[in-house]
């Protein structure tokens, strides 16, 4: 997990924060040198409670359920992509809906 060193304003008059990072190398290169629509959050804001469902034979398929605070006006529709993260233990898994882009049967994602 990362930390930020320090913080600042970037303009009086923009809504914009320059912000110093510290990770470990490992982190930095999931990026995979994207430097752009890149997120910073933090697990210790995740405070909506959520579960698991388990299906199947000896429970191999797992779903995250989303909890109805996060639904309201939600539209899963498009191209739902999926990222994994590791440290310390943890697992965080951030899903990506993109409407603007279509999700054709069969297909799959580059990697």
């Amino acid at each position: 997990m990362g930390e930020i060193l320090c913080s600042r304003r970037y303009d009086r008059n923009a809504d914009k924060v320059v912000v110093e990072l510290l990770l470990q190398q490992e982190e930095y290169r999931q990026l995979k040198g994207e430097m752009d629509n890149v997120h910073i959050f933090s697990e210790n804001v995740a405070n909506i409670p959520s579960k698991l469902s388990l299906r199947g034979r000896n429970e191999a398929t797992k779903y995250f359920l989303i909890p109805r605070q996060l639904r309201k006006a939600l539209s899963i529709r498009g191209m739902v992509s999926c990222q994994r993260l590791e440290r310390g233990g943890k697992a965080v898994f951030i899903y990506v809906l993109d409407p603007c882009h279509e999700f054709e049967r069969g297909s799959k994602l580059a990697v």
